[in-house]
């Protein structure tokens, strides 16, 4: 691979396998790299690091779930000629004080901002694909979303955009160097008018139920979840009703000259595919 490879992690995931696809479109050299990919990548694994870094110019970086690795992975990167990185991270992460919610990503943050490397970081609201490739879908396909979530909007983005977004500034080396990006969709929404939105667009009766943050735990946990990974997640649905993350911004237009994506377009091309079909 040439000394322009951008490495890709969590190549399999919703933004790394639609960046990977947007980078070789373009011409651009692209190392896949995941626990399932020709090329291997596990955090928990730092022997099979080296490999993926070896020859790459840029490394698009997803963190891991647990608070550290990243700090060793960017010492990695520099000492094999990474020029720079590009971090996905969490809307507001500077915001959540003192929440035990997405202390991966801050450390993953805190890794990437001290390193010599150009870097950039993405800090994405949630995506509208969790609705239908993530957590949210098996529930609406049975007829029922229950969330601890309220009143509260969330503006949720278009996972499309982000890969956008991530293609934008790796194709664009100098202009965002040292740039936090807060991406979000065009505006707010509850995620009962979200689950309203996909019962109409796929012809489907779902309802929205409210639940408290235990009761959300124990349900993933039934699930087959882990405690601790079910307990961080419901913790984020703590963190949003507190507001801090509700508003929208113009962040995503900067990057990329556009608007991004409605919930509506999202909605209206999921349920065309069949995405909540019974």
């Amino acid at each position: 691979m040439s000394n322009d490879t951008t490495l890709v992690l969590g190549a399999t995931g919703k933004t790394g396998r639609r960046l990977a696809a947007r980078l070789r479109l373009r011409g651009t050299p692209v190392r896949a790299a995941s626990r399932s990919s020709r090329t291997p990548f596990d955090w928990s694994d730092p022997g099979g690091w080296d490999d993926a870094l070896r020859g790459a110019a840029v490394a698009y970086v997803v963190p891991p779930r647990v608070p550290g690795p990243v700090h060793e992975f960017v010492a990695r990167a520099e000492a094999a000629g990474v020029r720079r990185l590009v971090l996905l991270s969490g809307r507001g992460a500077d915001t959540w004080g003192d929440s035990p919610f997405g202390l991966d990503m801050r450390s993953a943050e805190d890794a990437v901002r001290a390193s010599a490397l150009e870097w950039t970081v993405l800090r994405s609201s949630n995506f509208a694909q969790n609705f239908d490739e993530d957590v949210f879908h098996a529930p609406l396909v049975a007829g029922e979303l229950a969330l601890p979530s309220g009143s509260v909007p969330e503006p949720f983005i278009d996972v499309e955009d982000v890969a956008d977004a991530a293609a934008a500034v790796i194709g664009e080396p100098g202009r965002h160097a040292g740039a936090v990006y807060e991406l979000t969709g065009p505006r707010g929404i509850t995620f009962g008018e979200a689950v309203e939105m996909i019962s109409r667009a796929s012809g489907l009766p779902i309802a929205y139920r409210r639940i408290s943050p235990d009761e959300y735990t124990a349900a993933l946990v039934a699930q087959g979840v882990g405690q601790e990974d079910a307990h961080h997640v419901a913790e984020m649905f703590v963190l949003m009703e507190r507001g801090l993350i509700a508003a929208t911004t113009d962040d995503l237009a900067t990057v990329l000259g556009r608007a991004p994506r409605t919930f509506e377009d999202y909605v209206v091309r999921a349920a065309a595919a069949g995405a909540w079909r019974r």
